[in-house]
Order: C-alpha cells, then structure tokens, then sequence
C-alpha cells in the first residue's frame, strides 16, 4: 500500500515517521521551513520510548506524488478548505481518506440518515469545498489522542500519547480499514478501529469544545481550569450543553461529564493546542473545535448559551490577534528597509 501524509506538521510528520521506520511506503506533503528541514536531513523524531531519524520522500507538490492507496489528512480544520480542492492528483478510483481532524469533522452527517442527514456545517465546510472535492465513499474517520510538537523545522517531539481510534462512518468494519490499522499498528502505534465513531467523536468534543476556548482566554493549564472553583463550573457547564446536543441528535455517550473531568485534570499542567496556537501566533481551530458545536445546537434547537458566550469571546480574541499580527508585520516591513542602510 502507498500511504501519504497531507500536511505533515507536528502529528504528520510524527506518524508518517513512525510507519517509514516500519517499512511502509509513506510519502510526505509539507510546505516551508519544515518541508526543507525534511527533504534535507529527514524527519528526527524525540519521544520517551527512543529517539529516531528517517529519510522518507518528502514533496512540495501534490503533483509529484501521483494516486496513492490512503491519505491522511494530517492539517488543521481550517486548513482543509485550503487543501482539500488539490488532492485530485493523489486520489485513485479506490483511494482512501483518512481524515484527522479535531472537532466535528465535515463528513459528520453524511449518511448518518432521518431529518440530519446531508447537513452541511457553515463553520466547517464553508461553501462545500471540502465535500465537494473529497467524496463521502473514500473517508474514513478518526480520533487522535496524540500530542506532539514541531520543536524545530524538521523535528517533532511526542509530548504525550500513541493512539489513533478509527472508524467507518457507517459503522461497518471494512477490509480498507484493517489494513490500515494493521499498518498503523505494525509502525507502533495504538490503532482501535470502533464502530461507533460518531458516538465516541462527542467524547473528545465534550474536552474540544470547553478546555480550549477557556484555556484561551484564561492562558491557564488544563488542570488549573479544572481545579478552579470559579472555572471549573464553567467548563462543566459547556460540557453539558454539548452532552445536550449530542443527546439531541441520539447519541449516547460511553462515559459521564464527571469521569470527563476527572480526566481533564488526570492530564495534569498541560496546555490545550488552541492555547499553544494562541501563543505562537498561529490561526486557532475555533470553527471546528466549538463553532460547529453551536450551529449543530442552534440547529437542533437548543440555546448553548454559555459555550455561545465564550465562543464569541474566543472569536473576537482570534480577531484582535489577527488584526495585531498585520499590524506587527507591517511593521516590520517598513522598519527592515533602513535596517539594512
């Protein structure tokens, strides 16, 4: 099997290595820095279990690739408008798509069936671009419980964590996904395969959709929200609202709010990705990770009126953030010219 990683950053770049030092077929697809990074030494990873290095083919363009077997999509929610019209060069008539994704993923609802089935997320697939171009046949979905860092172009550090869950969205175990969690667990990594993805996708929506937005506006760690006589009410709240709407929609939930935030604070002085993101100036998963857990809300009728509150206050944060990085930059450019004299 020919796999490619599309987008191989942190969590790309850490799993494509992991399968390459297993012998598998892996080509990697990454821009700047880190693609040159790449291509010239090869991907050096650190991790508590043994350091490593490997050399896979690491391309700029997709072009350079041709069909491949499967393809996870290792970028961020957001990034996926941006990626998913390109991928014609790499999907075959029988190509996988394994999609990575925090939060409520764009595939959601495609055949899930009754009064929700086709519902396409605004905040996720904006337009349908990503539907449009990715056809529902070829996903399969996942859930990553990894957490890994880019500490320098071309090394990734495994901070925590070693397991991707996948799951047919029809809820079928299929021949495509054995073979892809075999290969996944022959490369070292825990690979369950569920067929009750989407029921289990709420599970880490429920930490998604509170942890982030409040640790983003509090800078503070997961255990300290959690341990927080003033905070920790707040994400309990949240995460109630989002119990509600996966209650709305049939879902049932394999654990409670109670054994979810005992495992919040189990994590312990760990900082959420949407926290690290905020930090080093990069886009938040804002749409994907709470956005999409309000419109599913408002579409099933129920108010969310705490996640809706500070969703907004997260989303004005990411603009103000957005509109100083411009500012910074600006700068920069008109500072550089006489520099240089």
């Amino acid at each position: 099997m020919r796999f490619l990683i599309a987008g191989a950053g942190a969590v790309g770049a850490y799993v494509g290595a992991c399968m390459v030092r297993a012998g598998f077929d892996v080509t990697l697809f990454a821009r700047g820095p880190h693609l040159h990074a790449m291509q010239e030494r090869g991907v050096e990873v650190r991790s508590a279990g043994g350091d490593f290095t490997v050399r896979p083919k690491v391309i700029a363009s997709l072009h350079e690739a041709g069909p491949v077997d499967v393809v996870f999509l290792a970028v961020k929610a957001h990034g996926l408008t941006q990626l998913a019209p390109h991928l014609t060069p790499i999907l075959g008539p029988d190509t996988t798509v394994v999609s990575l994704q925090n939060g409520i993923p764009w595939w959601y609802f495609q055949g899930f069936g009754g009064e929700w089935e086709g519902l396409r997320l605004e905040r996720v697939d904006p337009g349908g671009v990503i539907a449009s171009a990715i056809e529902a046949r070829r996903v399969v979905g996942s859930i990553v419980y990894l957490a890994t860092e880019i500490t320098a172009p071309g090394v990734v550090r495994q901070i925590e964590g070693n397991r991707i869950s996948l799951g047919e969205p029809d809820g079928s175990r299929s021949e495509r996904i054995r073979k892809i969690a075999d290969a996944m667990v022959a490369s070292g990594l825990k690979c369950p395969v569920t067929t009750r993805l989407r029921h289990e996708i709420w599970v880490k929506v429920l930490g998604n959709a509170s942890l982030n937005p409040v640790s983003a506006i509090t800078r503070a760690t997961i255990v300290q929200m959690v341990r927080d006589p003033g905070v920790g009410p707040v994400i309990r709240a949240i995460m109630e609202e989002v119990e509600a709407v996966a209650h709305k929609l049939g879902m049932e939930l394999p654990i409670t709010i109670d054994q979810r935030m005992a495992g919040a604070e189990k994590v312990g002085a760990h900082k959420t990705s949407m926290l690290q993101d905020l930090e080093a100036g990069r886009p938040m998963e804002l749409e994907a990770l709470v956005g999409a857990v309000v419109e599913v809300g408002q579409r099933v009728g129920l108010p969310m009126t705490v996640t809706k509150t500070i969703y907004s206050c997260v989303k004005l944060l990411a603009q103000v953030q957005g509109s100083q990085n411009s500012k910074n930059s600006l700068a920069a450019a008109t500072i550089a010219p006489a520099t240089r004299n």
